[in-house]
């Protein structure tokens, strides 16, 4: 007999009050139902596999909550960490190549004078000469009006312009570097590239074309010549042009004249052993340099106020076409003549230096004149 309450059909099997009495102590509180985690098949998964039960268990990284967000999280980093690396191994805009400091290439060429050199006081030879309106020392070297270019400011130009000003003084003007002194002055101002090879030139001098000293400065033998007057004539030009983007390349053409005359206990036998003549005593002559220098600036010499010396000719006389002139200068003096000492011949088949034998003749309109008016 049915009780009340009970389905019209009876009670099912497996429920309480049915026959399975063994699923009587089972309770499905609502505890045990929120914690079970069964997903239903859809249509078409039932469909597809008979053999499957219709519900599967969902695993619990699966379900919405704080583990599922924190692989997501996780899942965003590393993507976000490949994308930068591969894009900073593919990036399109490379950074520029820092610009790298190149050898200096020199060359060195004798001029011998036409006839004796004359010798007089300073003052004379200097207003007799084609250097009386020159300027003395670090005046005669002007930098030129500047407009800045497409990479670099006008401040910029300005700054490489005095850097080879610098460079200019230190190396050609500077007494004690005229004289054989230190030359850490001129050191100081080289790109550290080229440290290497003015310490090279300096110790060693030789004619190859790279590691002349007088490629990288002005110098008198200080056994042979002194300065008779201390006030360098100056006078020539410099310019500066973009090269790239990072660099900038500034000219200088430059001549300079200096009052020399024999230093104290010199040997009187003539420059390098020639027979040139015996200097006339206590008279000065003029010794006249042109230096062709280019020079060149990476942004980083200009932070540093550091150069490059890229190309150097020196062109120097009164002096003898023999007198070696890669280590120091031992120019002719008063009273002297260039003899019988010529260019060497130069052989266009020789494999040797074919720098080695430069020289030149000095142009008498050169010389101090004294037909010409003092000025």
């Amino acid at each position: 007999m049915s009780r009340p309450g009970d389905p019209p059909e009876g009670t099912p099997d497996g429920a309480p009050g049915g026959g399975d009495d063994e699923y009587r102590s089972v309770v499905f509180d609502e505890s045990f139902v929120r914690a079970a985690r069964l997903q239903e098949f859809s249509a078409d998964e039932r469909l597809g596999e008979h053999h499957s039960p219709a519900v599967r268990t969902r695993h619990a990284w699966l379900r919405p909550g704080g583990s599922r967000q924190a692989i997501l999280l996780v899942l965003l980093i590393v993507l976000a960490f490949g994308t930068a690396v591969y894009m900073g191994i593919r990036h399109p805009y490379k950074a520029p190549e820092p610009v790298r400091a190149q050898p200096l290439r020199s060359a060195v060429v004798p001029l011998t004078p036409p006839g004796t050199v004359p010798g007089a006081t300073p003052a004379d030879l200097f207003a007799h000469s084609p250097a009386a309106d020159f300027r003395i020392g670090a005046a005669g070297v002007n930098l030129p009006d500047v407009e800045r270019s497409a990479h670099f400011s006008d401040g910029q130009i300005v700054t490489a312009l005095t850097i080879a000003k610098d460079y200019l003084v230190r190396s050609s003007v500077d007494p004690a570097t005229l004289t054989g002194g230190s030359v850490r002055p001129v050191r100081l101002l080289l790109d550290t590239g080229q440290l290497d090879q003015f310490d090279r030139s300096m110790a060693h001098p030789d004619d190859n074309g790279r590691y002349a000293a007088t490629g990288w400065l002005v110098r008198f033998d200080p056994g042979r010549t002194e300065l008779a007057d201390r006030n360098v004539r100056v006078n020539g030009t410099l310019s500066a042009m973009e090269l790239s983007s990072d660099a900038l390349d500034v000219t200088a053409d430059y001549t300079f004249v200096y009052a020399v005359r024999p230093a104290a206990g010199a040997p009187q036998d003539g420059a390098a052993g020639q027979n040139t003549g015996t200097p006339t005593p206590g008279a000065a002559s003029l010794f006249t340099v042109r230096r062709e220098m280019h020079f060149r600036f990476s942004r980083d010499d200009l932070n540093d106020h550091r150069l490059e010396v890229l190309q150097s000719t020196l062109q120097a006389g009164p002096l003898a076409c023999s007198s070696n002139p890669a280590d120091v200068l031992r120019p002719l003096l008063a009273g002297q003549h260039a003899g019988t000492d010529r260019p060497a011949g130069t052989d266009p088949y020789a494999t040797g230096r074919p720098n080695a034998s430069l020289c030149g003749e000095l142009s008498a309109t050169s010389q101090p004149n004294p037909s010409h008016p003092i000025r």
